[in-house]
C-alpha cells in the first residue's frame, strides 16, 4: 500500500507511513542522562551541545571502541584515540550515543554489510537509508538524535540524507579537519533534522587542527548567524542532471521543480544552465574510487574473507589490476578541465542547484535504481549520483528536504556554491526550509517492542 504524498505547508500535514528502522544505532553510549544532568553546564557558549545527543558514523574512530568499516574482518579493531570531529563534539558537551551502520568500506551509495546487515529506510521499511552514512541519515529521520556525523566520498553525506529527507552538508575541503590526511576528496559532514542544527554542529566541529590536513583556519566566526539573511537578489542556476547527461526520474524532478518556485518567490533570480564538462564518472572511477579501493587489498584480505565481503566491493578492487598510469592521468587531465568549467560557469552565478540523486529510495535487493541493472559496476555506483563532481572539486554542497515523491520517498534539492562559500549554501537551504519547513514531517514509526 501507498502513502499520501504529504502537504508541505500548514501544520497539519499528513505523514508518510512507515515500518521499523533496521539496524542504525549500536548501543555503545558513553555516558548516561542522569550523568549529564549532574555536570555543570558551564558556559553556554563553550558547551553549546551540553547533553545534546549525537552519532558517529563507524568509519570514524570513537577511543576505545572498534571501527569496523562495515567489515567482519574489523569489528575488534580498537581505536585508540577520538577522531578530531569527536573530540570536538565531546568538548562542546555533546553527549556521544553510538555508532552508525555502513557499507563495507564505504564503497557504494547504500548501507549494507556482513557484519550488522542493511539498514533500512525510516520512511520505507525494505527501501535503501542510501549510503555510506545511511545509518546516520536513519537515526536522524527517526529521531534517535538530533545530529550525525557522516563521512562523504562521492555524495556519501548527501545521498542518504536525500533519501531519508535530512539535510546533509559536505563543506569546502579543511573547514572540518578530514577524516584521512591529504585525501582532499574526503569530508567529515553533519547530518541534522534542520539547516539550524547543521550550521551549530558546523560551528562546534569546524577550524583547522594540527592533527590533520587539509585543515583550514576558521573564516566565518558564526554559521548559524551567517545563515541568516535570505537569498533575495541571488543568481541561481538550475540543471536538471548537473550536466552529466544521466537519467533523472520524472518524480524527482517534479518534486524539485516546486523548490525552485518557492526560491523565486523569496526574490531569487533562477535561470536553467549546466556545466560543460565531460567524461565525469570515468574520470572519478580512475582517479579516485578504484585506486583508493584497490588500495585495501591488503587490509579487505580478500583471500581468506572472500565470503563476507559483496561481490561488487570486490569487482572494484579486482578492477585496480587493470588499471592503467594513463588512465589515472588522463582522469586527472579530466579533473583539470573540471575545474576549468565550475570557474567559468560561476562566474556568472552565485549558486548552482540540482537533484542530489536521480532516484528517491529504492528496494534494498537492488544495488542501484532500476534502469541501470545490467551496467558496469562503475555505472551503477556512481552514474544516479549527482554528487560526486563536488567533491572531485572540493566545494561547498548541502542536500536538504523538497519534498515527498506520490508513493511517500523523501527527495532531495542539493545546493552547491563557491570555495570557501559554506555559509551562502547554509543561507540558501535556510531559505528552502522556510519556504517550505520539513521538520514538522517524521516516519510513522512503530513502538518499540
Amino acid at each position: 500500500m501507498t502513502s499520501p504524498r504529504p502537504s508541505w505547508t500548514g501544520s497539519n500535514a499528513s505523514t508518510p507511513t512507515s515500518t521499523p528502522l533496521s539496524t542504525s544505532i549500536r548501543n555503545r553510549s558513553s555516558a548516561t542522562p542522569r550523568a549529564w544532568t549532574n555536570t555543570p553546564p558551564g558556559n553556554a557558549a563553550a558547551r553549546p551541545l551540553h547533553g545534546v545527543p549525537f552519532t558517529i558514523k563507524d568509519m570514524t574512530n570513537v577511543a576505545g571502541l572498534p571501527t569496523t568499516n562495515g567489515l567482519r574482518s574489523q569489528r575488534d579493531a580498537l581505536a585508540e584515540n577520538d577522531a578530531v570531529i569527536v573530540r570536538r563534539l565531546r568538548e562542546a558537551g555533546g553527549l556521544f550515543l553510538g555508532k552508525t551502520n555502513t557499507p563495507e568500506f564505504g564503497y557504494y551509495g547504500g548501507t549494507d554489510n556482513h557484519l550488522f546487515g542493511p539498514t533500512h529506510n525510516p520512511w520505507k521499511h525494505g527501501h535503501t537509508a542510501g549510503g555510506s552514512s545511511g545509518g546516520a541519515a536513519a537515526a536522524v529521520a527517526s529521531g534517535l538524535g538530533p545530529l550525525a556525523e557522516g563521512s562523504d566520498g562521492a555524495g556519501s553525506v548527501r545521498i542518504p540524507a536525500a533519501m531519508c529527507g535530512v539535510v546533509g552538508l559536505k563543506p569546502t575541503t579543511g573547514v572540518i579537519p578530514h577524516p584521512v590526511p591529504f585525501l582532499d576528496w574526503a569530508y567529515h559532514g553533519p547530518i541534522t533534522r534542520t539547516v539550524a542544527d547543521n550550521a551549530l554542529m558546523l560551528d562546534v566541529v569546524a577550524g583547522h587542527s594540527p592533527a590533520t590536513t587539509p585543515s583550514a583556519p576558521r573564516i566565518v566566526d558564526s554559521y548559524r548567524e551567517a545563515m541568516r539573511g535570505g537569498i533575495e537578489g541571488l543568481r541561481i542556476a538550475w540543471s536538471p542532471d548537473m550536466g552529466l547527461g544521466c537519467h533523472v526520474a520524472p518524480d524527482v524532478l517534479q518534486v524539485c521543480h516546486e523548490v525552485l518556485e518557492a526560491l523565486e518567490s523569496q526574490g531569487a533570480h533562477v535561470v536553467e544552465a549546466s556545466p560543460r564538462w565531460s567524461g565525469t564518472s570515468v574520470a572519478m572511477w580512475h582517479n579516485i574510487w578504484v585506486p583508493m579501493y584497490s588500495a585495501q587489498r591488503s587490509t579487505l584480505d580478500i583471500a581468506n574473507n572472500r565470503e563476507h565481503l559483496d561481490d561488487n566491493l570486490v569487482a572494484v578492487v579486482e578492477e585496480g589490476d587493470q588499471l592503467r598510469i594513463a588512465d589515472v592521468g588522463r582522469a586527472y587531465t579530466v579533473r583539470a578541465a573540471m575545474w576549468s568549467e565550475w570557474n567559468r560557469f560561476m562566474a556568472d552565478v552565485d549558486l548552482l542547484v540540482s537533484p542530489t540523486l536521480a532516484s528517491a529510495t529504492f528496494p534494498l535487493e537492488r544495488f542501484a535504481p532500476d534502469w541501470l541493472e545490467g551496467t558496469s559496476v562503475r555505472e551503477q555506483i556512481l552514474d544516479w549520483l549527482l554528487t560526486y563532481p563536488f567533491n572531485m572539486l572540493n566545494n561547498p554542497a548541502i542536500s536538504v528536504p523538497a519534498g515527498f515523491t506520490e508513493d511517500g520517498r523523501p527527495v532531495g534539492f542539493q545546493i552547491a556554491a563557491k570555495h570557501w562559500e559554506d555559509a551562502a549554501v547554509l543561507r540558501a537551504a535556510a531559505a528552502v526550509e522556510e519556504a517550505r519547513p520539513w521538520a514538522h514531517h517524521r516516519p510513522d514509526l512503530p513502538p518499540s517492542p
